[in-house]
């Protein structure tokens, strides 16, 4: 088996799925938390001067999203079949828009920035929740509400929404409260045996 060493700051944030693939997989790896007053002296070192990154037999691999399909394709969290996997990857794709829009809020809710909280939640926040969750409300009902957002199986996508589902629950309570389908498919997630179980020992992080 290779080996596997994943490097990324002290959070979830883009991270957490490879760590979760991992986990659920049974597959040990290296999980290397960078400080940020180590990051200076490490970012030169990566291929596009960025975290996180994966290294396979010493061979790296940038960008998350790269990161979690080349996983989910090695440990079977793609998609049962080439239809699926597209999709996987549509909804994910569809998501990092949705957090490009989200972002200023979070910068300020993780202090990162300076803003007004409050008038960022209604301006920003609220109308990029509407425009993405209203899309993962459907797609949860069109998929019958077996606990997954495509498919019959677990794959990278369920966990990346469920991981941001609980940190706008930890920062945000009851801001996806008109998302009931979205909540019901997400708490299925979380209850995977092996899931709950990292998720219960995992340490607790802001982001």
């Amino acid at each position: 088996m290779p080996s596997y060493k994943l490097t990324y700051f002290d959070g979830r944030a883009r991270g957490e799925v490879a760590r979760q693939i991992f986990h659920l997989a049974d597959v040990p790896f290296e999980d290397v938390r960078v400080s940020m007053a180590d990051w200076p002296a490490l970012k030169a070192s990566t291929p596009f001067g960025q975290v996180p990154l994966l290294e396979v037999d010493g061979q790296p691999i940038p960008q998350s999203y790269a990161i979690f399909r080349y996983l989910a394709k090695q440990f079977g969290f793609a998609g049962s079949t080439a239809f699926e996997t597209a999709w996987v990857d549509a909804l994910a794709d569809q998501h990092a828009d949705y957090f490009k829009e989200i972002l200023p809020l979070f910068l300020v809710i993780w202090g990162f920035a300076p803003g007004d909280r409050s008038a960022l939640v209604k301006e920003v926040g609220a109308p990029a929740r509407d425009k993405y969750f209203k899309i993962l409300e459907k797609i949860a009902k069109d998929n019958g509400l077996n606990g997954h957002f495509v498919g019959g199986s677990l794959t990278w996508v369920d966990l990346l929404i469920a991981d941001h589902v609980c940190t706008l629950n930890q920062h945000l309570p009851g801001f996806l409260s008109a998302y009931p389908s979205v909540i019901k498919t997400v708490n299925k997630i979380n209850s995977t045996p092996k899931l709950k179980e990292w998720i219960e020992k995992r340490k607790v992080t802001p982001f």
